[in-house]
């Protein structure tokens, strides 16, 4: 797996936006977006720069499970 540095948290947002995923709320330093694509899901983003890469591969299996795709094929998907 490719490891994932220096990802911000808008930009993780914005490449998230491919998968229907908009931002629901946002609570200081954090984003909760949403997806209706293959039923709800939502994914709480740490909107700091850069995410950590623990906190960042977390979510990027969330959302590759979610989705029933792998991660290098999610990191494809969304060009990250």
């Amino acid at each position: 797996m490719k490891l994932l540095r220096d990802i911000d948290g808008p930009q993780l947002v914005k490449a998230l936006h491919v998968l229907g995923y908009s931002v629901d709320r946002q609570k200081g330093s954090y984003v909760r977006v949403t997806t209706q694509l293959n039923g709800e899901n939502h994914e709480v983003i740490s909107y700091h720069h850069p995410i950590k890469t623990g906190t960042l591969s977390s979510s990027v299996k969330h959302v590759a499970a979610h989705h029933g795709l792998s991660v290098e094929e999610l990191l494809e998907k969304i060009d990250l």
